[in-house]
């Protein structure tokens, strides 16, 4: 149950800087809806960036299933 929570805090510390390395890329003009007509794919760096946010997710919703199942 201990390393359960551990494993919670580790994987939510890896997701908060996961996002936020994602977040450093955009301009400020996507934030109020500027430059949104210009489709582009996710490349390199962007691209494992956020298929580890996925995956670190799906693990952060595992690891807090598993704890509620064992707490009740």
């Amino acid at each position: 149950m201990r390393w359960l929570n551990i494993g919670q805090i580790i994987v939510s510390i890896l997701l908060i800087l996961v996002i936020l390395m994602q977040n450093r890329g955009s301009s400020m003009s996507s934030l109020f809806g500027g430059s949104g007509d210009i489709y582009r794919t996710k490349r390199g760096i962007e691209k494992t960036l956020f298929i580890g946010t996925i995956v670190l997710l799906v693990i952060f919703f595992g690891l807090s299933i598993a704890n509620l199942m064992i707490n009740q």
